[in-house]
């Protein structure tokens, strides 16, 4: 069975760093793609940063670019989310997603297989 369990979300003033992990299990992890995706309230689900399977390839969405940094360790299962500098507009909750083609990197949430439950980040000024 396929769990993908967010974790490290908190509140933290603006300037402030978070550090998310998400821990899969169930598939092949290294055969897939991972996303990290966010919801703010009264907003729709937006990419946030991706990356390919063996980390190879990586796409962040303008917002985060410089900020955040994806990374993932396929001996642990794990794929991470680094966010540096967060604003108050980072404020989400957050969700990472598997995709089953591991070598491309996609926004298109619709285009991933498995997802976590999710982990809120808020930022207070």
């Amino acid at each position: 069975q396929v769990h993908l369990v967010e974790s490290g979300g908190g509140l933290v003033q603006t300037g402030g760093s978070l550090r998310l992990s998400c821990a899969a299990s169930g598939f092949t992890f290294s055969s897939y793609a991972m996303g990290w995706f966010r919801q703010a309230p009264g907003k729709a689900r937006e990419f946030v940063a991706g990356i390919s399977g063996i980390g190879r390839s990586t796409d962040y969405t303008d917002s985060v670019k410089g900020r955040f940094t994806i990374s993932r360790d396929n001996a642990k299962n794990t794929v991470y989310l680094e966010m540096n500098n967060l604003k108050l507009e980072d404020t989400a909750l957050y969700y990472c997603a598997a995709r089953g083609m591991a070598y491309r990197v996609e926004r298109n949430s619709e285009t991933y297989n498995y997802w976590g439950l999710g982990t809120q980040v808020t930022v207070s000024s």
